[in-house]
């Protein structure tokens, strides 16, 4: 098979015409950073876990790209598009990938945070009065959801009239992508909820089928793309991460994410990742076999 792109974490071929092939490996990244350093186990427990929430899915009515797996870490999806030029999509274009990452956010935390902090979102764009002062970890009134880009080398945020710009999605079909998405975290927030987890946050990706309806495609539900924490822990005054977190965690710990967002601020070029200490690697790889099988009610082994 023909190797049409390696990206951060999984490497894709091309099948047929209408057919990919993801292979997922076991590099991880944060901050649209590759580490040098990969984790054990970790291509196959995405790709698994993967695969159990593409059925979740189907099972609520929503349309996928997901064929099967053939292999533990190997998965068949059908084929769509990326355009070369945006700006030339129509409301009939179809079959094509959607620019954009939806974000939907239950807990204050993360970047979400670092935002607060700074002042930059206020507490009524989040559902709260404007003269209440947010905690960290702290649980949102309503669903956040926000959109930043798919394809450009740093993500970025959007407006929603920028996201409707350079996706090619009408108002209704952005609702329905914005619906879809609540829908199918719906079904991850209520299922973790029963095997001790807090799903905090999560991401997803669409794109248009060969009749332009929406589906939803990549993965989702898994230790890369959400944040799972540990519910006992958190009913205890503490955020336990059971997710890529613990990896971006340990980035803040040592200095390295404020030293990189500093450099990107001023313009200047990244400083070079770090690999991970080894303790860090196998503590990593572990969560996400752990994560896998409390997710999935699967054994890893």
């Amino acid at each position: 098979m023909r190797l049409v792109k390696s990206g951060k974490v999984k490497d894709v071929y091309e099948v047929n015409d209408g057919e990919l092939e993801f292979r997922f490996s076991d590099r991880i990244s944060v901050f649209d950073k590759i580490i040098p350093s990969e984790i054990p186990h970790k291509g196959e427990t995405l790709a698994r876990t993967g695969a159990y929430w593409f059925g979740i899915a189907e099972k609520l009515g929503i349309s996928t790209h997901y064929i099967g797996l053939i292999a533990p870490n190997r998965m068949r999806v059908k084929r769509v598009k990326i355009i070369s030029d945006y700006s030339l999509l129509t409301p009939r274009t179809t079959s094509y990938l959607i620019p954009l990452e939806c974000i939907t956010r239950y807990f204050v935390y993360g970047s979400l945070w670092d935002r607060v902090c700074q002042g930059t979102i206020k507490p009524e764009k989040l559902g709260f009065p404007s003269n209440h002062k947010i905690r960290l970890a702290e649980e949102l009134p309503q669903p956040f959801f926000e959109l930043t880009t798919k394809l450009e080398k740093i993500d970025r945020k959007l407006t929603t009239e920028e996201a409707l710009k350079i996706s090619g999605l009408t108002l209704d079909e952005y609702e329905q992508m914005k619906d879809m998405a609540l829908t199918i975290d719906e079904a991850i927030n209520s299922r973790v909820r029963q095997r001790g987890l807090i799903h905090a946050d999560g991401k997803k990706e669409f794109a248009f089928d060969e009749s332009r309806n929406l589906m939803v495609v990549d993965t989702f539900g898994t230790a890369d793309e959400d944040r799972f924490w540990d519910m006992k822990e958190f009913g205890e005054g503490r955020c336990v991460e059971r997710s890529k977190e613990f990896v971006r965690q340990y980035y803040r710990r040592i200095g390295y994410y404020d030293e990189l967002m500093k450099t990107r601020k001023e313009g200047g070029e990244d400083p070079p990742i770090p690999p991970l200490p080894e303790s860090i690697v196998q503590q990593t790889s572990q969560i996400y076999i752990t994560l896998f099988e409390d997710l999935t009610g699967q054994r890893f082994r």
